[in-house]
């Protein structure tokens, strides 16, 4: 019903329209519209209203709801199946639920607002309402589960090229899957499989960017390490941006589904800010410094040890890794 309204206000948008002419197309009392407009109020859109004229849309808020985006994907898969949450403590967790459910590939569950998102080794995310991209993807791969950690990579690959396309020219990876911009991070990727050892049934892939947010926004003790669009100078609208980045991320995993994952790890390392530094390994019972000379078939980051010469495979999940 509110839908409804906000559709007639906007095929209007810039005119009055009447409360009536709202009320009998919806079989509602004019009553009933007038609370759903103040709903619409609340939630960001600058609605003028007067007597015997009606009410006109003047201005919609950067949401992300299915509303908002039914016009703006041009995705063949990813987000046609489009779960939208107001707020969520988690988009991974629903996005595991759907996929339990037998929800098709390319499912996209986003919100507005997550309270309890994480990131890699369980670290809280933070994600505050409309200021960022909080969302999950379902996949359905038919290559091997051994594979699987690599679409972490893969989205990494695909993110840059969205930014880039976005006019964010400065981010790079930071292995294995944060994206940071002048050593400030913009970006958070969580992926989780379930599936057996001989095949995957699905995997979710948890995206958290910072579009909106100032520095002031963010926690205390997250001011001196956090970014956004906006603080790097760049002002992007959230829906336009959403369409392109998933856009990037069907063509990168498609790629990745015909081609097999060498040719993406390639483009990784050319996108890395990782590869050919000094790095300190922490590593459980063991920290050592290092030199970050390549990344192996599997993803894994070769590092030269400093103390020893030895040359060791970090396995993502294992270590942090931090500049010296």
């Amino acid at each position: 019903m509110r839908d409804e309204i906000l559709e007639f206000l906007r095929k209007n948008k810039g005119s009055f329209t009447s409360g009536q002419s709202m009320s009998e197309a919806c079989q509602v009392s004019r009553t009933a519209v007038w609370k759903h407009i103040e709903v619409l109020r609340s939630k960001g859109y600058k609605i003028e209203s007067f007597t015997k004229r009606g009410y006109r849309l003047l201005e919609e808020p950067d949401l992300v709801s299915p509303l908002e985006m039914e016009d703006i994907l041009t995705t063949e898969t990813f987000g046609r199946t489009y779960e939208y949450i107001e707020r969520t403590e988690s988009t991974n967790r629903e996005a595991r639920r759907l996929a339990e459910e037998g929800t098709p590939e390319g499912t996209v569950v986003i919100t507005e607002e997550q309270v309890a998102g994480r990131g890699r080794l369980n670290r809280g995310w933070f994600s505050p309402y409309a200021k960022g991209l909080w969302f999950s993807v379902v996949l359905r791969p038919t290559f091997p589960p051994i594979e699987a950690p690599k679409c972490t990579l893969m989205a990494a690959v695909a993110l840059i090229k969205a930014f880039r396309e976005l006019g964010l020219t400065t981010a790079g990876i930071k292995w294995p899957n944060d994206i940071m911009v002048h050593g400030r991070k913009l970006v958070g990727i969580l992926t989780e499989m379930s599936g057996s050892m001989e095949a995957i049934d699905y995997i979710v892939m948890g995206i958290g960017i910072n579009i909106s947010s100032q520095l002031k926004d963010f926690p205390e003790e997250l001011q001196s390490i956090g970014t956004s669009f906006a603080v790097e100078g760049v002002q992007v609208d959230r829906r336009h941006a959403l369409d392109v980045i998933l856009r990037c991320l069907e063509t990168q995993y498609k790629k990745v589904c015909t081609e097999g994952f060498d040719s993406t790890l390639e483009e990784w390392k050319l996108y890395s800010i990782t590869l050919n530094k000094d790095v300190t390994v922490k590593a459980p019972g063991e920290d050592y410094i290092g030199h970050a000379v390549d990344l192996d078939r599997d993803g894994n980051l070769i590092v030269e040890r400093a103390d020893n010469g030895q040359v060791e495979r970090v396995v993502a999940g294992d270590v942090s890794i931090r500049p010296v």
